[in-house]
């Protein structure tokens, strides 16, 4: 296997590191399919709610994911898409401006560089560093809502765009870590953008969906429509926040919380009796007494609740809330729990569903892993720049805007 031909994608999660590695292959009808290859997952130390916490403990992680995933395919990792979340990443909307250069005054892909270029200009919070500038549409001479202003005649050229920002201190420990394991970025991607590319179609872009991943710390979210990214945020809940109130309420430890979570636990009482009742002695030997399987779900649904509750208000915030028509497409390790979609659709007033990568072929168990969608969604990513690298498109001019943060990135490699 070539090391050119391999796409690689890391997220950086709370709870563990996950690597998936991709491939494209073409098929009997000469077709480029990508093709995942390998994934595999180390438990994260160093890492809370998206933010290095301890650097040296951080790359000890990366390092074991690393090998592991080298191990996997027998060729060392070279270069990767990387996931950045956390709760420090803000968010705006920013205008630019620009005359069309072209005496005849046709726009270019220059022109449209040009004005996201200018878009970049917007004042950012202090210690703040860009990571994403998305094209959201373009006008020209007044005329609006153009997704594509290539070809097209005038002498004022304007684009609106959402721009991504992290706390520069954050983006540098990030950085930092990658580089000290050996591993060169190929850039930084917002978590829940990677993971929308993952698992939404175009189709429901544009009619309109929020994909919503609860993981173990952190619950993201990206709204889109008209194809069009309206909305993200990174919230600090998660289902490791459900096993501390099953902890809690059961007066048990962590450990045996999480199990007794994946054994018997449901998002809803709905369907359950007082009478239906486990051991906790089979989860510990120190443990004894029944506990009603209707107490056990009271104490998840509470917090689920909250959770789309949270997510209901980001979305009142851009006055979705309830008007989605595509609905919220679930995914993460937290949507794993059963009758939960049961949950959102009730909370949320809208359709749900389960979010599984799609357009990919793999025989290996871990892509229909809910917990793997973010690193999947960075090689798709990946995979979409490398081809689009010729040209413009609005999914290059993403990562296009980083190449001042990747000059510095490049000082911190040992």
């Amino acid at each position: 296997m070539s090391r050119e031909d391999i796409i690689v994608g890391v997220d950086i999660g709370s709870t563990s590191i996950k690597i998936a590695i991709g491939q494209n292959t073409v098929n009997e009808a000469g077709q480029k399919k990508l093709h995942i290859i390998g994934a595999v997952e180390q438990e994260a130390e160093g890492i809370n709610r998206g933010v290095i916490t301890s650097i040296e403990e951080a790359i000890k992680s990366i390092n074991k994911a690393k090998e592991k995933a080298e191990k996997l395919i027998g060729v060392p990792l070279e270069s990767a898409w990387i996931s950045i979340s956390g709760g420090h990443i803000t968010s705006q909307i920013s205008k630019g401006v620009v005359a069309v250069s072209k005496t005849d005054g046709e726009v270019r892909e220059e022109d449209m560089e040009r004005a996201i270029e200018a878009a970049k200009t917007v004042t950012t919070p202090p210690n703040y560093e860009i990571i994403h500038v998305i094209p959201r549409s373009f006008a020209v001479d007044g005329q609006s809502n153009i997704k594509d202003p290539v070809g097209m005649t005038g002498v004022r050229l304007e684009v609106e765009t959402y721009i991504i920002e992290g706390l520069s201190s954050q983006v540098k420990n990030l950085t930092k870590c990658i580089y000290q394991t050996g591993i060169d970025i190929e850039d930084l991607v917002l978590a829940p953008l990677a993971t929308s590319e993952a698992v939404l179609t175009n189709r429901q872009k544009e009619l309109g969906v929020a994909v919503v991943n609860i993981g173990g710390a952190t619950t993201s979210l990206a709204v889109f429509e008209q194809g069009d990214l309206l909305h993200t945020t990174i919230l600090p809940l998660g289902s490791e926040h459900i096993t501390s109130d099953i902890a809690i309420g059961l007066r048990t430890s962590i450990d045996v919380a999480e199990k007794i979570k994946l054994k018997y636990g449901l998002a809803t009482t709905k369907g359950l009796e007082k009478k239906d009742e486990f051991d906790l002695h089979e989860f510990d030997e120190n443990e004894d007494g029944l506990t009603s399987r209707k107490y056990l779900a009271e104490i998840i649904e509470a917090r689920v609740e909250e959770i789309f509750d949270k997510i209901d208000l980001e979305l009142k915030k851009i006055d979705r809330s309830g008007s989605l028509p595509a609905g919220i497409i679930l995914t993460g390790s937290g949507v794993k729990l059963p009758k939960i979609i049961d949950v959102c659709k009730r909370k949320m007033r809208l359709p749900a569903a389960l979010g599984y990568p799609y357009d990919i072929i793999s025989v290996i168990d871990k892509v229909n892993d809910l917990s793997f969608t973010t690193a999947i969604g960075l090689v798709k990513w990946g995979n979409l720049i490398n081809v689009q690298r010729k040209g413009f498109s609005r999914f290059k001019s993403v990562a296009g805007v980083t190449n001042k943060m990747k000059k510095w990135f490049k000082n911190l490699m040992p």
